[in-house]
């Protein structure tokens, strides 16, 4: 009695397919175009937004860095997860700076509110992951071995940052200045040093590592897999002495 609960560690769990089809072929059509690891894939997940200083923030960082992007945009909001709140309807396309598209036709790719993730980041031409740093998210640029710009909104995504930033030193992380805004030169740096610099390349060894155990782990003898089976033992026994 009062002994200590038994921690089995499993995973990572993921799921293997993107739930939905909107803009998934052009996404990934666009992505057979380009360079090996040469697209910083961007996106807040299915709940997050940006306020509309910080949309346009993020797009001229973006056209700055010089870099190609795959960007998923949502209508922008004050509150960062109004995405969950919000069923307006609306173009968030109709929120980037005047002449974005435009300017950045050659070198990005702008979708609208959902991009098919799993696939995206599974892409041989995606290099990076600008990201909110959701659980979900976070495991799945570890399986696929994509190295991070951290860039957490709310509830678990600050911890989750921390992580991967200073602990498994996998992820970059933009500051923001004193009034919270990350401005477009800030940006554009840090998306630079993922994808070209120095730094970058040895986030992106240190990330092929974690995608290696990872791998492992879900082995037939790999350690999650030997975990859940003494899971289910150890629930085996617990249901006979019950009985």
């Amino acid at each position: 009695m009062g002994g200590k609960p038994m921690i089995y560690p499993v995973g990572p769990i993921t799921q293997s397919v993107s739930i939905g089809q909107e803009n998934g072929l052009e996404c990934l059509t666009w992505l057979d175009k380009q360079q090996p690891k040469s697209v910083i894939y961007v996106s807040f997940g299915s709940g997050g937004t940006l306020s509309q200083d910080q949309l346009n923030e993020l797009a001229f960082g973006l056209e700055l860095s010089n870099q190609k992007f795959l960007w998923v945009v949502r209508a922008p909001s004050s509150i960062a997860s109004a995405a969950y709140l919000d069923a307006r309807i609306e173009d968030p396309l109709q929120f980037l700076p005047n002449g974005f598209l435009e300017r950045t036709k050659e070198s990005g790719l702008v979708v609208p509110s959902w991009a098919p993730q799993l696939q995206v980041l599974a892409h041989p031409s995606t290099g990076g992951f600008l990201s909110h740093c959701g659980w979900n998210s976070v495991l799945e640029s570890v399986v696929q071995g994509v190295p991070v710009l951290a860039w957490p909104l709310f509830a678990e995504q600050g911890t989750n940052a921390t992580i991967l930033t200073d602990g498994l030193k996998v992820a970059l992380r933009p500051k923001a200045n004193k009034g919270g805004l990350v401005e477009r030169e800030e940006i554009a740096n840090v998306v630079r040093g993922l994808m070209k610099g120095e730094e970058g390349k040895e986030l992106r060894k240190r990330m092929e590592q974690l995608k290696s155990a990872s791998a492992n782990a879900i082995k037939e003898d790999g350690s999650s897999t030997k975990a859940l089976s003494e899971l289910a033992t150890n629930l085996g026994g617990i249901q006979q002495n019950k009985s």
